[in-house]
């Protein structure tokens, strides 16, 4: 018995050291990136602004990603339905021909995902962006995040069928060495239909409003806080034509989409695709 309870003190002590090794070399990991982050930034004086307010994001302003997200949820919940009912719904339109259509551009695309040493976000839904550029003959789009570019690939996919162009803005990957990855899974054929800006959305989108102040589809899918959201969404609909299509990935982090659509009278789609919520609305 004596033995037995030996036994198992030692046990606990082993997992006790494993567990304390484990959250040490996590702080250690985490710190490290932090400060190859922040280092990043004081080699861009151009970022200088976004590096501000990352600061006062994660002080002073840290509850704000999650403002409302209990309230979204459920509300997202109780009226999502499906990408393809969406389509359909919205656009009448079938989404069935899109991947028999692009097989062979996808499957390359993929390819290049896995091959690509950086983990960024992955594809999303591909046929609410592409069908939503091809219900408004759409000759310019606006998005926000860009990653490995899958969102960026279904827009330039119609896009380029009637010489249109897709403005992108972009933050760099600082911690992760990932500039050049950015867009990597967009066939080079495309590209010339693409302006790519790489600086924080409040920088970036006066930057293409400048450049283009009309849009027949936005898509937002960045700066995930309450605060950054509603002020993005507020700029993005200004430039939204009367019948272009606005959509908006992840709304059930906080309650920044519910809020704007409810501030202005916006009836609103919502979909469910792989576990999250996805909001579109015909303006």
């Amino acid at each position: 018995m004596l033995i037995n309870f030996y036994k198992y003190k030692y046990i606990l002590k082993i997992r006790e050291k494993s567990l304390f090794l484990c959250l040490k070399f996590n702080t250690v990991s985490e710190v490290s990136r932090v400060l190859k982050t922040f280092i990043a930034y004081l080699k861009r004086p151009d970022l200088y602004p976004e590096l501000g307010r990352k600061i006062v994001k994660n002080t002073v302003n840290r509850g704000n990603a999650f403002k409302g997200k209990e309230k979204t949820n459920s509300w997202a919940a109780s009226k999502s339905i499906s990408q393809k009912e969406a389509v359909a719904r919205l656009f009448n339109i079938d989404i069935t021909p899109f991947r028999s259509t692009y097989s062979e551009i996808l499957k390359e695309s993929e390819r290049k995902e896995n091959e690509c040493p950086i983990k960024m976000g992955g594809a999303g839904a591909l046929e609410l962006i592409f069908y939503s550029c091809e219900f408004t003959n759409a000759k310019s789009a606006v998005e926000t995040g860009v990653a490995y570019g899958w969102s960026s690939l279904a827009a330039l996919l119609s896009l380029e069928k009637r010489g249109g162009t897709l403005y992108s803005s972009d933050m760099p990957y600082l911690a992760q060495d990932g500039d050049q990855y950015v867009g990597c899974i967009v066939p080079q054929s495309l590209k010339s239909s693409w302006k790519l800006f790489r600086f924080a959305d409040k920088e970036s989108l006066p930057k293409i409003f400048t450049d283009n102040a009309s849009f027949d589809v936005v898509h937002y899918d960045s700066d995930k806080s309450y605060n950054g959201r509603f002020w993005a969404y507020t700029e993005l609909y200004k430039h939204l034509r009367k019948g272009g299509v606005f959509i908006s990935d992840d709304i059930g982090d906080n309650s920044a989409y519910q809020d704007f659509c409810e501030k202005n009278s916006i009836e609103t789609t919502v979909v469910e695709y792989e576990g999250k919520y996805i909001g579109v609305f015909v303006k």
